[in-house]
């Protein structure tokens, strides 16, 4: 395919932490977007459709960038699993098609993650691989080839390969070799190229631990030569790929299939030199948004069941991350990977058959464990301090006379009685009768109150005034608390 932007061989590999690529002017590497490129959008789920039985991956980006995209492809296509991951070595330089500096470490690592992953690697056969170098230019570089000047090359390539363990990569040799673009093309010397290639191959499969495939991969077309010019024969070919693209000539799907050395002729020569196909890249060109393309190839590729195949997925070309194909975006995941569940038509039961609904028991009540209350202890009441103490009245013992003398009580310490606010009492007359002091009484002690006692003392106001007895008599009891015992 022509004017095609892919890895270029002009510029110059600079090593220091990691591979830096240089690519030329006015050109990015195959899928190479820029630093600042947004990661395309998540696109809405999608139930998965059946699985391919075609091993499907796409280029997406020629570095370590094109193994991380490959996990986010997978999940905008609903989770489908990518089986064949895809590079190409750059053509700038010698030591670049020897795969140094790292450049492959992080594809190896991904084909040794699954034993059903396939690696495909895209390796020029000359350097400056896009460096626009003459026909005659070419013609000498292909002889020098063709005398073995390059193994050494190609026998450092593959060692590096079995080393990373990676020793069953599918190497697209030479691709693209009927066309215009690249330095190692077919065209100014036929011959030279296809000895070339049986060197090459015989170079790498010389190294103990290999099991390459090597694909031989043509435009779809003519383009500059008859792609059937260049095959360099059965014996070191394993698989006849085609680059195929949505451009002339063809202006269908139908057309693009059966024109001359196009699609058909790919699957009839195989079949005739009992090759397996495979399509290492494939998708849209630069005539817009095309879904009856993308629909008709992925059509042909279920059909004839290539090894593998792999979408070119960078804008002008993707249906991933390039937003101007929106069709071609919709059709390829809903036929690929992503094909929606049409719903279940609802059954409609007979019209006259109306079944009973089976009567549901309604569950016992559980009742709730009652509620124990808990005793609260009734407070002791606060006795108001401020309330007199209540004394009870006692019962006034009868006073019984004594005929001994008079018992002087030993005086206790009691609160005096007030003195009455009235004028003093006139003092008795000689001939009145002294009063006796009260005999001890005999203690009566009040219900429930063991430790108290009562002094009573009769008072006679009526005979100091004359009256005998008189409604003044009185007695007066003086309460006394004592320790538990008797004075």
């Amino acid at each position: 395919m022509t004017q095609r932007r892919r890895l270029t061989g002009t510029c110059i590999g600079t090593v220091a932490a990691s591979l830096l690529i240089s690519v030329g002017v006015g050109e990015l590497p195959a899928g190479a977007a820029p630093a600042d490129d947004p990661t395309p959008a998540p696109a809405p789920a999608l139930a998965p459709a059946a699985p391919s039985s075609v091993a499907m991956g796409a280029y997406l980006h020629y570095g370590p960038d094109g193994v991380r995209r490959m996990a986010e492809l997978s999940r905008w296509l609903g989770g489908a699993e990518l089986k064949v991951g895809h590079t190409y070595l750059p053509g700038d330089l010698w030591t670049n098609i020897e795969g140094g500096s790292q450049f492959l470490d992080e594809w190896a690592r991904w084909r040794r993650g699954a034993d059903d992953r396939l690696f495909v690697l895209n390796v020029p056969m000359l350097e400056r691989n896009e460096a626009r170098v003459p026909d005659h230019e070419v013609r000498r570089l292909l002889r020098a080839g063709a005398e073995g000047q390059f193994d050494h090359h190609f026998r450092t390539l593959a060692g590096r390969l079995v080393d990373l363990g990676a020793p069953d990569t599918v190497i697209v040799l030479g691709w693209e070799m009927n066309g215009i673009t690249y330095t190692h093309r077919c065209g100014p010397d036929p011959a030279s190229w296809k000895t070339y290639w049986n060197r090459i191959v015989t170079a790498m499969r010389s190294v103990p631990g290999q099991k390459f495939r090597f694909d031989f991969a043509p435009n779809r077309g003519t383009d500059a030569i008859p792609w059937t010019e260049c095959y360099p024969g059965d014996d070191v070919v394993d698989i006849i790929g085609m680059d195929s693209y949505d451009q002339a000539p063809g202006r269908t799907f139908q057309e693009q299939a059966t024109a001359p050395y196009g699609l058909q002729k790919q699957v009839e020569f195989a079949a005739a030199h009992n090759k397996a196909i495979s399509y290492p890249e494939w998708g849209l060109f630069r005539n817009g948004d095309n879904p009856e393309y993308m629909r008709g190839m992925l059509e042909w590729i279920e059909r004839h069941k290539p090894l593998y195949q792999t979408i070119t997925d960078y804008c002008p070309h993707g249906v991933w991350q390039c937003d101007d194909n929106p069709k071609s975006s919709m059709v390829f995941r809903s036929m690929l990977f992503a094909k929606p569940v049409l719903p279940t038509p609802p059954v409609v039961p007979t019209p006259p058959v109306v079944p009973t609904p089976p009567v549901v028991p309604t569950p016992p009540v559980v009742p709730s464990p009652p509620v124990v209350p808990v005793p609260v202890p009734k407070p002791t009441p606060k006795p108001d301090e401020s309330a007199p103490v209540p004394v009870p009245t006692p019962v006034p013992p009868t006073p019984t006379p004594t005929p001994s003398a008079p018992v002087t009580p030993k005086p206790v310490e009691a609160t005096p009685a007030p003195a009455t606010p009235t004028t003093p009492a006139p003092q008795p007359t000689p001939s009145s009768t002294p009063v006796k002091p009260a005999p001890k009484p005999t203690p009566t002690a009040p219900p429930q109150e063991t430790n108290s006692t009562e002094w009573c003392f009769p008072l006679r106001l009526g005979a100091w005034l004359g009256q005998g007895a008189s409604v003044y008599d009185r007695q007066i009891c003086i309460r006394v608390p004592l320790p538990g015992r008797w004075f």
